[in-house]
């Protein structure tokens, strides 16, 4: 008790949980958009459901793994090296991790491109995915992203209060946008090609940090919001001209 009275009256610890919540919101985008593409590939009534299980499997996870703080400082020392390239469990992690979100968002977007594949490579399985495979899915990439919140957690405080209070909030705020930000993926075709190709982004960059190449996570969010501006003047413009044909054809 001593400790939370001397939390709540330190400012430091204020800017810390701050600067953690804003953080762990960033880092769950990526995670919202994978539960979101997913989902939607459900049936309607099931879809609101599964985003619920999805998200609350990351909120348990990241508070389990905030139990286990010293394990999880230890994924990080190296277990073995090739070429003089250490490699410790979380780099591990993270391949895994990044090589799984590459082939799912390739798979989603060979099957947005050609809704009918005839026996190739990405033809396995029904197109229709059942809410098991799903949650299954959810629940291996809600492990990668949360030993990754987790390990910057800890590098930005050594108190496990405004960790707990920072992974409760941005999970909260991920429980507020999922059904919105399903509905506007689904409502707009394009989007979920842009959103697909985000995932593809950040798999990429778990591989690389895996590898030991740091990529600052300003540029691949810069990117994103880039790009998702430019998709945004484009979505403007296409409801304009949607408009002006709309009148022309009432003249």
């Amino acid at each position: 008790m001593d400790m939370i009275s001397a939390l709540i009256l330190d400012p430091t610890a204020w800017v810390a949980l701050a600067t953690l919540v804003v953080l762990e919101i960033v880092l769950g985008i990526d995670n919202l958009i994978f539960i979101s593409i997913l989902t939607n590939r459900l049936p309607l009534g099931q879809r609101a459901r599964a985003r619920r299980i999805g998200i609350g499997l990351a909120l348990i996870l990241r508070l389990a793994l905030l139990g286990t703080i010293a394990w999880i400082v230890r994924l990080t020392a190296p277990v073995f090296e090739v070429f003089s390239q250490p490699f410790s469990w979380k780099d591990m992690i993270l391949i895994a991790g990044g090589l799984f979100l590459v082939w799912k968002a390739t798979r989603e977007i060979h099957h947005n491109v050609d809704p009918d594949p005839h026996g190739d490579l990405f033809s396995a399985g029904a197109v229709q995915l059942s809410v098991t495979a799903v949650i299954t899915q959810i629940l291996v990439l809600d492990l990668v992203f949360s030993i990754d919140s987790i390990v910057t957690a800890v590098g930005l405080t050594p108190h496990v209060p405004i960790m707990v209070i920072a992974v409760v909030t941005a999970v909260g705020v991920m429980l507020l946008a999922a059904d919105p930000l399903a509905k506007f993926i689904e409502a707009n075709p394009t989007i979920v090609m842009l959103a697909l190709g985000f995932l593809l982004m950040i798999g990429m960059t778990l591989i690389a940090e895996g590898f030991g190449a740091h990529v600052p996570k300003g540029y691949i969010y810069g990117a994103m919001a880039f790009s998702a501006l430019v998709e945004g003047l484009n979505m403007l413009s296409r409801r304009a001209r949607a408009r002006q044909q709309a009148a022309a054809g009432r003249k």
